[in-house]
């Protein structure tokens, strides 16, 4: 009796400032990647499965799970038509103030502001920062990135704000060329379910508990008053062990979220805690060499061919 279940997440197909790839390469790799899992494994939809399996009920053997972070619109303009052209389900996790247009996904602000910045070099909290050439320019991005995730919300936006002026991009930033909106998530609704990934996007362990509970709560009410969706299942933004606390698990127990979907990998069984669920990132642009990090059961399927 089967009772494993493998989680995959991907965040943007194409490219982004945050996740740069050359151009096309994230959908012929995700192409590749959901043929590969149309063939070898049994792509299930991540609610049931989760259900089936707390009830100690056998799933299909090989079973795997697709889902989506953030609300790229790639998600809808490209991945989904893919899913549902291979009849795959899949959910997709969403930031209703991403959607709203009142959060700006410092991320990829960040990304565009290291990316397209006139400046050579910054001075930045006694850390000076090379900009000379675009992998000194990454390099330093990825740097700042993880230091700001160890902030709550509000400082994170006030350092972004502070570093976008040190280094003095051309341009003007626009999440909306990256970003859904409202139509666009009621557009996901046809081919995908719809889940939480808060509020804010903020890194929850670093918010107070108060904070996280109305925060998730939030989301999760938006989300059903917007889209009609139940909307039970949650993402940890980042969703590394320390993104998440007991206060944060206690908050999405309080907001109604059955499960809850890290991005540390492994494979979930009938005794994987519910707020623990495991889940590998998969890069597009990598193609079927990406989906390596799954188990080797599916691997011996066929799945590295």
């Amino acid at each position: 009796m089967n009772q494993h279940l493998v989680v995959l997440g991907w965040h943007n197909v194409e490219g982004s400032w945050c996740f740069p790839s050359q151009p096309g390469a994230g959908t012929r790799g995700i192409q590749r990647q959901f043929r590969a899992l149309k063939r070898y494994a049994n792509v299930v939809p991540l609610g049931w499965a989760l259900r089936e399996l707390a009830a100690g009920r056998p799933l299909p053997r090989r079973s795997v799970a697709i889902t989506f972070d953030d609300g790229y619109r790639d998600t809808l303009e490209i991945a989904a038509r893919m899913l549902e052209r291979l009849e795959l389900p899949a959910t997709v996790f969403l930031v209703p103030g991403i959607l709203s247009g009142d959060v700006n996904p410092w991320w990829e602000r960040l990304g565009w502001a290291f990316a397209k910045g006139r400046a050579r070099q910054v001075e930045w909290e006694d850390q000076r920062l090379s900009l000379a050439g675009s992998r000194s320019r990454l390099r330093a991005f990825k740097l700042v990135s993880e230091r700001l995730k160890r902030r709550d919300r509000r400082q994170r936006e006030q350092s972004t704000d502070e570093l976008v002026s040190l280094l003095a991009p051309q341009g003007t930033y626009r999440a909306d060329d990256l970003f859904l909106d409202w139509d666009g998530a009621r557009a996901l609704c046809r081919t995908m379910a719809i889940g939480s990934h808060s509020m804010h996007h903020a890194i929850l362990s670093e918010e107070s508990p108060e904070a996280q509970r109305e925060d998730l709560a939030a989301s999760r009410r938006r989300l059903q008053e917007e889209l009609a969706v139940e909307a039970d299942l949650f993402a940890y933004p980042n969703g590394a062990a320390r993104d998440f606390s007991p206060a944060t698990v206690a908050a999405a127990e309080l907001a109604g979220y059955s499960h809850s979907v890290t991005t540390q990998g492994g494979v979930n069984r009938p005794d994987t805690p519910p707020h623990e669920i495991r889940r590998w990132v998969v890069y597009p642009e990598r193609g079927v060499a990406g989906l390596g990090v799954i188990p080797r059961d599916l691997a011996k399927a066929g799945l590295d061919r």
